[in-house]
């Protein structure tokens, strides 16, 4: 699997703001996609060292628009810890 499709794209909130402080970066990553497929992804993609990752599935979620009605599509959402001192430059300046 290609460490590009694997991260598809950095969560940009409040809390991971936060954690970011913490040297805990948030993902948005493929469903299928293992703890250490994205910690390769994540060393390979950005240069750092990553200490560790944990997971979760978001579920979907109902939306309304007038009268029709839908879903919000789930995803899986990764936490990477990388080692103290080191930044992923892309995220810091947003």
């Amino acid at each position: 699997m290609y460490h590009e499709k694997i991260i598809k794209k950095a969560l940009i909130t409040e809390k991971a703001d936060r954690l970011r402080e913490m040297n805990i970066y948030q993902f948005e990553v493929l469903t299928k996609a293992t703890k250490y497929q994205i910690k390769e992804a994540v060393e390979k993609l950005f240069g750092v060292e990553v200490i560790d990752v944990k997971t979760s599935n978001m579920p979907r979620k109902p939306r309304r628009l007038g009268r029709s009605t839908g879903y919000k599509s789930g995803y899986k959402k990764a936490s990477v810890m990388i080692k103290q001192g080191q930044k992923i430059e892309i995220i810091e300046g947003v």
